[in-house]
């Protein structure tokens, strides 16, 4: 389990695992303490039993082989949970792997749950347990406990057998078009891209007043800058709750600052108080003809309460019938939309969705179909 801290070492690893059909992928990081994830270690494996340590932190290391084994087109990239995985490799080299394969997804898809650990997994289809023990160590101290060693290599090794025996499920089931389109968000470079002019969006809640709102997006996209710039986490700068209460209050002076609870005493006056008083300035003389509102939820009208509970039943009933995870089919929101709205503009009304599921909820709905109650379990039936 010897770690390769040399460029030219990495080199011939990536070499070898590039001629595999597939490699398995994972990485440790942190992020407690920056805003950018900190990349710790590299693990990879290959069918033929080879498995990789790598350390990014080693002095000279070149991570270039590594990107290039993760842009091969004849070497399928797999992972678990890929999300923050992607990110850091994104962030080191401006692209996405591809191709690219997800087993967390993968085994919504193939009925393991919406939320299967990895753990199980292995369990389940590797017939082999995890030493979780290590999982939330110090991965940037050197050197590296061999406890550490173990269980990173566990994880893309035991990956193998997983993505195996998932591949080979979701050839049989005829299901690998279902794979590609969930996890179209996963491989799009848009989804890494942190923009600050978004960053209002997941603090918005149920602010609806334009004034408002405007001022949260130049207080948010000024606090997602300086937290890049200076690569500590957006709460190092300043908290979501002071944030928020910023927005709401508008503070346009130094003492309406000050008085603000979720402000520390004397920050208004430091530097910092003083960008934000001027990012508020900003915001409340925006013109908010084109200040984006979220969008409100969905009322429900007449008696659509009860009819989504029918159709929550019908999903759960019909995924398990078919072993495919709730989650990956439909929301809550698609089923209250779908209540109000033969034609809605949701996922579940189109492709693989609709034909699977979709097309039930519509005869649940006007009455051509009936749920009942058999042996213990939901039984759905076409009337006549």
């Amino acid at each position: 389990m010897n770690l390769i801290d040399t460029t030219s070492a990495l080199a011939e690893a990536c070499e070898r695992l590039g001629a595999q059909p597939f490699v398995t992928v994972d990485t440790e990081f942190m992020r407690e303490t920056t805003y950018y994830p900190k990349l710790c270690l590299i693990q990879m494996a290959g069918p033929d039993g080879e498995g990789v340590l790598v350390d990014p932190l080693a002095p000279g290391l070149d991570l270039k082989p590594f990107l290039d084994l993760m842009a091969r087109e004849d070497t399928v990239k797999v992972f678990h949970s890929a999300r923050q995985d992607l990110e850091i490799i994104y962030l080191l080299g401006g692209e996405l792997p591809h191709p690219f394969f997800d087993t967390q997804v993968a085994a919504m898809v193939c009925g393991y749950g919406d939320s299967v650990s990895y753990e199980q997994l292995v369990n389940d289809l590797a017939r082999a347990k995890i030493d979780k023990s290590s999982r939330f160590t110090d991965w940037s101290r050197r050197p590296l406990s061999d406890a550490q060693l173990a269980y990173a290599l566990s994880d893309v090794t035991h990956l193998v057998k997983v993505y195996e025996a998932l591949a080979s499920e979701l050839l049989e089931t005829d299901r690998g078009a279902w794979l590609d389109e969930e996890m179209g968000v996963l491989i799009s470079p848009e989804t890494y891209r942190a923009d600050p002019a978004q960053a209002w969006r997941r603090l918005s809640g149920r602010m609806r007043k334009p004034r408002e709102i405007a001022v949260l997006m130049e207080v948010a996209a000024w606090r997602e800058r300086e937290a890049q710039g200076r690569n500590v986490p957006r709460g190092r700068i300043l908290k979501d709750e002071a944030v928020i209460d910023v927005a709401t209050s508008c503070p346009r002076s130094v003492e309406a600052l000050g008085r603000l609870r979720s402000i520390p005493s004397g920050f208004e006056r430091s530097r910092t108080g003083a960008d934000i008083l001027a990012a508020v300035e900003r915001g409340a003389t925006r013109d908010t003809a084109g200040i984006p509102l979220p969008e409100r939820g969905r009322a429900r009208s007449g008696g659509n309460g009860a009819l989504v509970e029918l159709l929550k039943v019908l999903l759960k009933a019909v995924c398990e019938n078919e072993r495919v995870a709730p989650k990956i089919v439909a929301t809550v929101d698609d089923l209250e939309a779908l209540a109000d709205d033969d034609a809605a503009d949701v996922p579940v009304l189109s492709g693989w969705r609709r034909a699977l599921f979709g097309e039930k909820a519509l005869a649940l709905k006007h009455g051509r179909m009936a749920l009942s109650a058999e042996g213990g379990r939901v039984v759905v039936r076409t009337l006549s």
